[in-house]
């Protein structure tokens, strides 16, 4: 049996991308300011292999050596992927896998803090849901869309949001005509510009390119990453970023917090920026922008978040033109960061929503989702 009647919040961190180290220190934050005297949380470390790994022993030791692994030979895996399609018995009994050799019920809700590709992007949203396990943020269609920097500037586009000019390139295209494609770039959006791969966030894979010279590696440095990559041309812009909330209330608007400015010292905000710099960029909440500028970047990003079909969830990242004042979109992150420094908590923060209040707010809205999904008829008789 439950030991109590908290709710049981099965934390995921770790994963199969570039971004499994990131994942950890996010989780570290979500698991020490979850709600003790209502939740029970249960962390579940994904590595690298995609192997599931149950218990706080795990996660301890996944903090200290910054990835997840098996802790001793004999240590038990809940899930891998191998085991799709193959009987129950050859691994696992179906309750251990049910419940996780846990005693009483499983989870009742998953909060993945986990990021980039086979993570983010509506693979593991997908198996949660054939799990029938309601969990935190957005779910398949828009965690897809979201991840994916061309379908997601499209849609922006269609729904008459600008983007930067850019080109998108997938690696058999590249391989069979690069020349094409390098006097593309030069013709069509000149230098200085941005290469990074369509499906990676953290600034994994991008680089900033100033000349033609430089444009081939940098493709192939992205393509490391992705098999699709945008190159993109680099704007004098102020960065800015938006956190939206989907609200309890469901005819209600998202809740949109202040507007922040992130100013690098680096040349931009690279990974190192980001995560191995302490002061790689200084984050400034709120931006030193006028009033206009702040509702419109706001506007923005609603109506990106409601446009990507959004759910629990997302960081609207936006570009403000120094010279134009015009406002474009760069990109959405569907699970946002969770660390200390990281821009989502700090400006619900200062849009007066706790850490602790955002994070139960989010597991009220994967319950609620679950809860409404379930009433819906999966059969048709007549």
């Amino acid at each position: 049996m439950k030991q109590s009647d908290k709710i049981r919040v099965a934390v995921l961190y770790g994963g199969r991308s570039a971004e499994h180290e990131v994942s950890l220190r996010s989780a570290a934050n979500v698991i020490q300011y979850l709600d003790t005297s209502r939740f029970e949380v249960i962390p579940i470390g994904i590595d690298k292999q995609g192997n599931w790994f149950l218990g706080k022993e795990v996660f301890a030791n996944s903090l200290e050596h910054n990835r997840v692994s098996r802790l001793h030979d004999n240590s038990q895996t809940w899930f891998a992927p191998e085991w799709i399609g193959n009987p129950a018995e050859g691994h696992q009994s179906r309750e251990l896998i049910a419940k996780g050799g846990l005693s009483g019920p499983h989870f009742d809700v998953v909060f993945p803090v986990v990021h980039g590709t086979l993570c983010e992007d509506g693979t593991l949203q997908g198996l949660l849901e054939i799990a029938g396990l309601p969990y935190v943020g957005c779910g398949v269609l828009s965690s897809s869309v979201g991840m994916d920097k061309d379908v997601s500037k499209r849609l922006a586009m269609h729904a008459g949001i600008n983007v930067a000019p850019y080109i998108m390139i997938k690696q058999d295209q590249w391989q069979f005509n690069q020349d094409h494609y390098v006097r593309e770039v030069s013709d069509k959006l000149s230098y200085p510009v941005f290469v990074k791969p369509a499906n990676t966030g953290s600034s994994i894979g991008i680089t900033k390119v100033k000349s033609q010279d430089q444009l081939s590696a940098a493709v192939e440095e992205a393509f490391r990453f992705d098999t699709k990559v945008l190159v993109e041309k680099a704007l004098n812009v102020m960065e800015l970023e938006v956190a939206v909330l989907e609200s309890l209330d469901r005819s209600a608007d998202p809740i949109v917090s202040v507007v922040g400015e992130v100013r690098p010292t680096h040349e931009f905000y690279s990974y190192d920026a980001k995560y191995m710099d302490e002061n790689g960029a200084e984050l400034l909440i709120p931006a030193p922008v006028s009033g206009a500028v702040r509702e419109q970047a706001q506007t923005v990003a609603r109506k990106l978040f409601q446009a990507l079909e959004c759910e629990g969830m997302a960081r609207v990242d936006l570009f403000l033109d120094k010279h134009s004042q015009q406002i474009y979109f760069n990109e959405i992150n569907t699970i946002p960061g969770f660390t200390q420094i990281s821009m989502y908590p700090k400006l619900m923060e200062a849009t007066g929503i706790s850490y602790q209040d955002l994070l139960t707010h989010l597991i009220q809205l994967a319950i609620k989702r679950h809860q409404n999904k379930s009433r819906l008829k999966r059969s048709y008789a007549g």
